[in-house]
């Protein structure tokens, strides 16, 4: 049975980028599996990106869309109706958000994917421990008296769903629940998770999950859309020749950081700034390290900004374009960015945060 990959993209070329480079990932490391029959599906309001991809392109219309997220204009409802509808024609399929690249072949995802199993992203906590989470005192009570999530459910990430047709029931029962809980949610954004995680646990389906074989980088994504811009910069126009698949195993889970002894003489060197300057200092100097590795190095901007934006998350009284122009003209600082104080200001000046 041919295996399904199946990609929703849809809004701000931000979107397009991540699916385009998440697609060369899987290619890349279609390799380890050569005689594998997958296909790869992409639902998307924009073909262009995908132009010269060996991907089916599944045209989304806005009335499509609109009427996918209906009753409530729940734009997560979409990714379930578009995996159901796909389980139609495609005997096993795996919904992937387009934030994440891949460690191993696709194939391996469809190793969970079997009658009576419900592939996720990662499994998270128990319900029960989320006492303080707003999905939790807000449903609580109505899901208690129809006996739905107990304490011990189990919590999911839905970055990656995978379903055999046979289960294809389950989205039914999430979307119903979906719609129906959706006006006592508060907007809770995780409702797509919660409901598929008691559609699962009522339903008594095993859960499998995929933490290994793929990294979903659902946090700092500024880091990880800058690493993707500097590979599609290089490759945009032949993403899935030789050197751009081997470039996409470049594009690593780690955050890119100086290595430790040059941690420390940072360290050392900024312990001269007034106390409120240290980590500002400290984070634009992260981002001027020379990395070895080419697409850590693209990410130094974001240090730089993420230094701005940090220091006003901790003090909201900090942290004024006025005041930031000073601390890059004092002496202390001007001296330990040194040239790549210039570049630094240029930027921050043409992104507006000085």
């Amino acid at each position: 049975m041919t295996a399904t990959l199946l990609y929703l993209v849809y809004g701000a070329d931000t979107y397009h980028r991540e699916a385009v480079f998440s697609i060369a990932s899987a290619f890349a490391r279609l390799r380890e599996t050569p005689d594998a029959a997958l296909e790869i599906r992409v639902c998307t309001d924009a073909p262009a990106p995908y132009e010269g991809l060996p991907v089916t392109i599944m045209p989304l219309d806005a009335a499509t869309l609109r009427h996918w997220c209906e009753p409530h204009g729940y734009h997560f409802r979409a990714k379930h109706v578009v995996l159901r509808d796909t389980l139609a024609s495609a005997g096993r399929v795996v919904l992937i958000d387009t934030d994440t690249f891949f460690h191993r072949s696709p194939l391996a995802l469809f190793e969970h994917v079997r009658p009576g199993t419900l592939l996720c992203n990662r499994i998270g906590g128990r319900y029960g421990a989320q006492s303080e989470a707003t999905l939790y005192r807000t449903l609580a009570a109505r899901l208690q008296a129809r006996g739905l999530a107990a304490d011990d459910m189990a919590l999911l990430n839905s970055g990656v769903i995978g379903l055999d047709r046979a289960d294809v029931a389950v989205l039914e029962r999430s979307l119903e629940l979906m719609d129906e809980l959706f006006p006592f949610a508060e907007g809770a954004y995780t409702l797509e998770e919660f409901v598929l995680a008691v559609a699962r646990d009522e339903a008594r389906m095993a859960l499998a999950e995929c933490p290994t074989e793929i990294h979903h980088y659902w946090s700092r994504k500024q880091i990880f859309r800058a690493k993707i811009d500097a590979w599609l910069a290089k490759h945009r126009t032949a993403p899935l020749s030789p050197a751009a698949l081997d470039d996409t195993m470049a594009v690593t889970d780690a955050l890119p950081r100086p290595p430790l002894p040059t941690r420390l003489r940072i360290k050392l060197g900024t312990a001269l700034l007034p106390g409120a300057q240290q980590q500002f200092g400290r984070e634009l100097l992260y981002g001027c390290y020379p990395y070895a590795n080419e697409f850590d190095r693209a990410c130094g901007p974001v240090w730089w900004e993420k230094a701005v934006t940090n220091l006003r998350e901790r003090d909201s009284d900090s942290g004024s374009p006025t005041e930031l122009t000073r601390w890059l003209d004092g002496p202390v600082l001007r001296r330990l960015l040194g040239s790549d104080g210039k570049r630094i200001r240029k930027h921050l000046h043409q992104r507006g945060l000085i």
